[in-house]
């Protein structure tokens, strides 16, 4: 058995597809882990799901910010924001199906041998191992919980609170924890995030820096996978981080991460229409 992570696929199919045959994947036997945002902007939002959900034993999976997205737009809990890639899913017959499947899906996890943590966008400097699995199955629950899905669905857009604070409450903590997991790139010391910015990294406003710059405030002994963050093109110096996302659906490349050997293999993008 070997284990695999690939970046954010965004509805493209054909760059994943090149790279589990130049890996000979076998999902009866392999695992692949995927950072989130399965789906939208590129052109086979459905077909990779149509591709993906059969071997779902396989995978191990964290919703991005774009799932949550055609989530609550599939529930009709926003009408915003529906790109045209997401159509075909939109009015699939399987639609159903793969909603219901996200709403098991967790916003981070851990390996079963304590040496990988994945979520979309990271866990911060703030919260231990620990403590950001605990806060992803808050989230879970909700997802889960036919009374509270839609109501969390139309109040989980926003920027506030940019502060994590252990008192949050009701969907203001939900909030929080969304966007935690699946929008923060840059923050300050003390965790208040800057959810507008989509940059380079020496492109940070003054006082704010990469979530992953800040010491841990508890040891962690897990390596991060994440993604969400294009514009870091997959460049990270620290081994305990590996950025995932490398630009697939904006004409880059789609990379894949062997977690036993730490070997990269990338295979390159159209950009999508």
């Amino acid at each position: 058995m070997t284990r695999y992570a690939v970046g954010d696929l965004q509805g493209c199919l054909e760059p994943l597809q090149c790279l589990l045959r130049e890996v000979d994947f076998n999902p009866s036997v392999d695992q692949l882990w995927l950072v989130g945002d399965l789906v939208n902007r590129g052109p086979h939002s459905l077909e990779a799901l149509d591709y993906l959900y059969p071997m779902r034993h396989a995978l191990t999976v964290v919703l991005g910010n774009h799932d949550l997205h055609t989530l609550a737009l599939a529930r009709g809990a926003t009408f915003q924001g529906r790109h045209p890639s997401l159509e075909p899913l939109l009015s699939s017959t399987q639609l159903p199906a793969y909603m219901a499947w996200f709403r098991e899906l967790p916003l981070c996890v851990r390996s079963e041998a304590g040496d990988y943590v994945m979520s979309h966008a990271g866990v911060p400097s703030q919260w231990s191992t620990e403590a950001a699995l605990a806060r992803s199955a808050e989230l879970e629950a909700v997802l889960r919980d036919e009374n509270q899905i839609d109501d969390f669905l139309t109040t989980m857009y926003g920027n506030e609170p940019a502060r994590w604070d252990d008192s949050l409450k009701d969907f203001e903590r939900l909030r929080a924890i969304t966007n935690i997991f699946t929008r923060m790139r840059i923050c300050r010391a003390d965790g208040e995030l800057d959810l507008r910015f989509k940059g380079r990294v020496e492109d940070a406003p003054e006082g704010f820096a990469p979530w992953f710059s800040w010491p841990p405030q508890t040891p962690r002994r897990e390596t991060q996978l994440f993604g969400h963050w294009a514009a870091l093109e997959g460049q990270l110096d620290d081994p305990a981080y590996i950025p995932l996302d490398t630009g697939c659906v904006w004409g880059r490349h789609m990379t894949l991460f062997n977690m036993d050997t730490r070997e990269f293999h990338r295979c390159d993008c159209e950009p999508a229409p």
